[in-house]
């Protein structure tokens, strides 16, 4: 690890990043410090600002390169030049060789590529961080590409979460920093993560992305081919479209733009409440539109091999919290948080609302173009510090999902009012939850199972009527047992006393130097307490 953590160093030092941070925003001792870096002593060379963070994070490795996929659907957050060059991430990072390719999908196939395809490409199609894809055609005349996990790339990933471990933990040990959870974050990070090395599920998960959207106007998913479909190798149908970051040729076909922002506004949240189910890397290079009807536009999706759900509950309060938002009913937002327990205990809920309020009421109503999300996000970390708000790590795959969307709306279609677009689908699915139609899907759903334990009924009433009649046995045992520990404790305090007054009467009897001498003339006074102090000694 320390190895991983000096080569970090010395490609940030040779590509010179640190000029990419402002010093004048720097402290003064650090700007002071950082006149005598030895990394002032390398050129910046020939290539731009943009081109080095590209190359810099191109050679430390796919967290780092998908880190700046993420930032490169952020325009409003970047410098075009920088943005235009983080863009090439998305599916130009350099490639492996093509025979190297060719002989994991040998190995992996277990026979020739030849037996396998009727045709096969050596050179890529296109390259990423994780995986590259070559063009080929099977005997039988489709068309497909071949996805194939780049040789050693595990070991890397491996490295790079070890020192995000270690960073976390090092994090968690400031006070503030604890109610961002950064190791719970890691390990969800971690888990999605892994699981894109495996093309198995990623399969799995177009599959079922496929089944979800079947016959839909909105989104197509490829198919797969499950016979030549192994842990590093995928097949899939190649299809024909337009990258959705090509907004020129978008408009040159005549695209409707803003249906085609609206559409991904719906298809997001269809996937996250109606089908619980969401493709989780969405950035431009993974997302295409189709050339068929322009004026209607269909997205076409491909790489799910990350993808997330919610329970029940997360789901419900997300929608509430969502809804509360477009009404500007910050009150419920506030009580809705205090409820799920996502803020620190003891929260009043009226202070919580008059934060929240000054946050969102300047970006409602307003279009995509004319909202700063810098500052919104700013506003609600430093809301939440104040109220302790932890963060929810099942929910942070959702918000990385939210940015990629808002970024990619943003390119389409900056006038799109992405909270009017959101407003009726929730309301419509929050009807549907709770209505007779809700009600109706649940009880189907849980029809088989109410089936097998209907003809048990009788049985398991019996049960529940015997289980409380011996709960109540219990608690009278349990009561007279208190009682008399109880009237025992009471017996025992007396008797204490009585102990204690009884010893106090032989002292006065006995001990008490000044009375003994009148005790010669008239002892019955002193025989008496100090028989009185006997008796009470003895009394049980």
């Amino acid at each position: 690890m320390s190895l991983r953590l000096l080569r970090i160093a010395w490609t940030v030092s040779r590509y010179r990043l640190d000029t990419l941070v402002p010093q004048e925003r720097l402290p003064p001792v650090l700007r002071w410090l950082w006149r005598f870096a030895p990394a002032r002593l390398i050129p910046t060379g020939s290539h731009s600002r943009g081109e080095r963070l590209r190359l810099a994070l191109e050679s430390l490795g796919p967290i780092f390169v998908k880190f700046g996929q993420m930032l490169s659907t952020r325009r409003d957050l970047l410098p075009p030049d920088i943005a235009d060059e983080l863009k090439r991430l998305q599916d130009q990072v350099p490639p492996f060789p093509g025979e190297t390719a060719r002989a994991m999908v040998e190995k992996e196939l277990g026979q020739p590529v030849a037996e396998a395809f009727a045709n096969f490409e050596t050179e890529p199609m296109a390259s990423a961080s994780i995986a590259q894809v070559h063009a080929a055609e099977l005997h039988t005349g489709e068309r497909v590409v071949v996805k194939i996990i780049r040789p050693g790339i595990e070991r890397t990933m491996r490295e790079d979460i070890g020192l995000l471990y270690t960073f976390a933990r090092l994090l968690r040990r400031v006070p503030e920093a604890r109610r961002l959870r950064p190791v719970e974050v890691v390990q969800d990070y971690e888990a999605t993560l892994f699981d894109e090395l495996d093309l198995n599920k990623e399969a799995a998960n177009t599959s079922q992305l496929k089944r979800n959207f079947q016959g839909s106007p909105l989104l197509y998913v490829p198919s797969i081919y499950w016979s030549l479909t192994h842990r590093q190798v995928m097949v899939q149908e190649r299809i024909e479209g337009i990258p959705v970051a090509d907004v020129a040729a978008l408009k040159a076909q005549g695209t409707d733009l803003k249906k085609l922002a609206e559409h991904g506004v719906e298809i997001f949240f269809t996937q996250v409440f109606r089908d619980n189910f969401f493709h989780a890397d969405m950035h431009p290079g993974n997302i295409f539109v189709s050339r068929e009807n322009p004026t209607e536009p269909r997205y076409i999706a491909i790489d799910c091999g990350i993808v997330g759900s919610l329970t029940r509950e997360d789901q419900d309060y997300l929608a509430r919290n969502l809804l509360a938002f477009f009404r500007q009913d910050y009150y419920e937002v506030a009580v809705l948080h205090i409820e799920s327990g996502w803020v620190g205990e003891g929260t009043r809920a009226n202070e919580f609302a008059s934060a929240i309020r000054a946050v969102c009421e300047p970006i409602l109503e307003k279009p995509l173009k004319d909202i700063s999300f810098g500052q919104v996000l700013l506003g609600l970390f430093q809301t939440a510090r104040r109220f302790q708000m932890e963060v929810q790590p099942q929910l942070v795959l959702l918000q990385k999902t939210l940015l990629n969307i808002e970024g990619l709306g943003r390119q389409l279609y900056p006038d799109l009012d992405l909270w009017s677009t959101a407003r009726p689908y929730l309301e419509r699915w929050m009807r549907e939850r709770a209505g007779p139609k809700g009600f109706w899907q649940t009880l189907k759903k849980h029809a088989p199972e109410l089936a097998h334990q209907l003809p048990e009924l009788p049985v398991l009433a019996h049960q529940a009527l015997s289980e409380r009649d011996e709960q109540r046995r219990q608690r009278r045992q349990q009561t007279a047992a208190l009682s008399g520990l109880q009237q025992r404790f009471e017996r025992a305090g007396a008797r204490a006393r009585r102990l204690r007054l009884g010893l106090l009467l032989l002292a006065l009897a006995l001990g008490w130097q000044p009375m003994l001498g009148w005790a010669e003339q008239q002892p019955w006074p002193v025989v008496a307490a100090a028989a009185l102090g006997v008796a009470l000694l003895a009394w049980r």
